[in-house]
């Protein structure tokens, strides 16, 4: 009887160190996403100070635009119709200006662009402290866009367009955002400029009580994947509160049964003409586990999932972000 008995017992050992082992991955994994997104959330929150900055400056300047008015000689800017022309560009400080069609008063909004051109400074120094900003912009009431560094505007952006139209302008608005504080957009969209999908930083700026302006900044997803994900041992994905994936590794999505990737490369599948973020969503997923996996992680608060039907899939893990409704996924491919 004794050998039955010791051999239980070390099937019973070896059940708990399996079962020890496992849990002190999923400890690690959750210890890297954790890292993950205080990496993230830090430079966020650089940023979130850095708008705020720039908003406050911005005040300064409504505060003392008839002064600036009357100091100024000329104005910076030629305009070739609804564009600046591209004179500027081997300058640092000076931005692409866009007077759009749907503008109400053009006399006002020239005056606009003369008064606010000292944002120019502030944006060029904001741009160069952070690798990840791919542009810093204000867009306003007036239906003035600003955006920094200059680009050829011309045959990129409508200028019939009016920016009151897009996410970027009316998330920051009264309705959207009573408490005048900055917002982040967690769904990408793409960017009229010609940025590619982007992810943006906005704030608005009142003049007492009436909306002026939103200022943004924004991050491509390109960068996104580039600096926080690329050079991270381990499949990740970081989707939104509707299961979009915002950003992942190649490999993480590929094994999740989404659409073909272009050359098996996410961020080539981004910048593709045909990309629709909404076909890389968790539960439009091939696979009943993986859908299941968003519903556990995203509608359930669950922060691990076991997968038991996919032979190919082992566990993942998910954070939530604080700031903005974004979850860090880790998933964990058996080999």
């Amino acid at each position: 009887m004794r050998a039955p008995i010791l051999f239980l017992v070390s099937i019973l050992l070896l059940f708990s160190a399996c079962s020890d082992l496992r849990e002190k991955k999923k400890k690690a994994d959750k210890a890297s996403l954790q890292e993950l997104v205080s990496s993230f959330e830090s430079h966020a929150n650089a940023l979130e100070k850095e708008i705020d900055s720039v908003s406050t400056f911005y005040d300064s300047l409504m505060r003392n635009k008839d002064k600036i008015l009357r100091d100024l000689e000329g104005y910076k800017y030629k305009m070739n119709g609804p564009f600046s022309e591209g004179l500027y560009v081997k300058e640092e400080n000076y931005s692409s200006i866009i007077i759009l069609n749907s503008t109400e008063d053009y006399a006002k909004a020239r005056q606009e662009v003369k008064f606010t051109n000292g944002l120019d400074e502030i944006f060029s120094k904001i741009y160069k402290r952070y690798d990840i900003i791919a542009q810093i912009y204000s867009n306003s009431e007036n239906q003035v866009s600003r955006v920094y560094p200059f680009y050829d505007a011309v045959g990129i952006v409508d200028p019939n367009i009016n920016v009151k139209d897009f996410n970027f302008y009316y998330k920051a608005d009264q309705e959207n955002n009573p408490s005048r504080e900055y917002v982040w957009i967690p769904e990408p969209y793409i960017d009229p400029a010609g940025q590619g999908w982007i992810l943006s930083l906005i704030k608005p700026v009142y003049d007492q009580d009436e909306l002026f302006a939103v200022l943004g900044i924004d991050i491509t997803v390109d960068h996104l994947i580039q600096r926080f994900l690329e050079d991270t041992n381990g499949d990740y994905l970081i989707v939104n509160k509707k299961g979009d994936i915002v950003a992942g590794k190649s490999t993480a999505i590929e094994a999740l049964s989404m659409p073909p990737l272009k050359n098996h490369v996410y961020r080539e599948t981004i910048r593709s003409d045909n990309f629709r973020i909404s076909d890389f969503n968790l539960f439009n997923s091939k696979s009943r586990e993986v859908r299941k996996m968003g519903q556990a992680f995203l509608l359930e608060s669950k922060d691990q999932f076991e997968f038991k039907e996919e032979s190919y899939l082992s566990d993942a893990v998910c954070r939530a972000f604080k700031e903005i409704e974004w979850y860090a996924i880790k998933i964990n491919i058996k080999s």
